[in-house]
């Protein structure tokens, strides 16, 4: 399957171990991510509060460019889906013509997640997983960007989203139920309230634990870096010694399917999740 592929820009900085495992199981699943040409900064996070033309035209520009292309575009991203969600309902309304941008549509913007848990690629995945994850416990955590609000991602399942847990079933995991999954970790705020992120990082933290996981499951970088580099700190900070791992899911698909570049991508963590994984016999 050859799809169309909007990076955006911290997976071309911060979060290019993330970037190295989507393009490392595209390959195990036959999947081709063909990077859109010329694309874009989408303009999250600041440019909505700051010129709402400009925070329009940023996404549309790369929304246009994929439909140029003719072909679904695939977003791994949170923050730069639900951009470019905003972005075709303003092309598709009265907002559009203003914009001054050419929009063929005919397209549909993927979230990654939601992609790869389509029931074809979890059959197909199913039957390629060799290292099954049996005895990780995890927790899947969606954020707050992704999924709401439905009314522009077009999610069914905004509250309480399924497809992390579906995922982890199929490599052997154990994914455990808890209340949390898309509560905010303030990840927008890290800059300027780095109280809050602490705050609201702890809470997270302390609900895992209580569900009784040993790690979190991301599919947005920006939750991973704002759960995995602070957590020394804010455990410090409330007297408390964590130790939870914070997985992208497409690390663990590669962990399942037997990738060689594994412990590549997961040496870019903070908190490293290799003891835990030695500790399951997973690695």
């Amino acid at each position: 399957m050859n799809v169309s592929y909007y990076p955006g820009c911290s997976l071309e900085g911060t979060a290019i171990d993330y970037a190295a495992s989507i393009g490392g199981i595209g390959s195990l699943l036959d999947l081709t991510l063909t990077e859109l040409e010329d694309w874009n900064c989408c303009g999250a996070t600041a440019a909505h509060s700051i010129n709402h033309h400009l925070a329009l035209a940023l996404p549309a520009r790369n929304l246009a460019l994929a439909a140029a292309a003719g072909r679904d575009v695939v977003v791994p991203c949170a923050l730069c889906f639900n951009r470019l969600k905003v972005a075709e309902k303003a092309l598709k309304g009265p907002e559009g013509a203003n914009l001054g941008i050419p929009y063929l549509g005919g397209i549909k913007v993927w979230d990654l997640l939601d992609y790869l848990t389509q029931d074809a690629y979890l059959q197909a995945l199913a039957a390629k997983v060799v290292r099954p994850l049996a005895g990780l416990k995890a927790v899947g955590y969606y954020g707050c960007m992704v999924a709401r609000p439905p009314a522009v991602t077009d999610k069914k399942e905004a509250e309480n989203p399924q497809n992390l847990e579906r995922l982890l079933r199929v490599l052997g995991a154990e994914p455990l139920d808890w209340s949390f999954k898309t509560d905010c970790c303030g990840a927008g705020l890290a800059v300027a309230r780095p109280d809050i992120i602490d705050t609201l990082a702890q809470r997270l933290y302390e609900r895992a634990i209580r569900a009784g996981a040993d790690c979190l499951v991301v599919s947005c970088q920006m939750c991973q870096a704002n759960l995995d580099m602070p957590q020394k700190r804010i455990g410090q900070k409330f007297g408390q010694d964590y130790y939870l791992p914070v997985f992208y899911f497409t690390e663990l698909m590669g962990l399942a399917l037997g990738h060689p570049d594994t412990k590549k991508w997961l040496a870019g963590h903070l908190v490293d999740p290799l003891p835990l994984l030695e500790q399951k016999n997973l690695i």
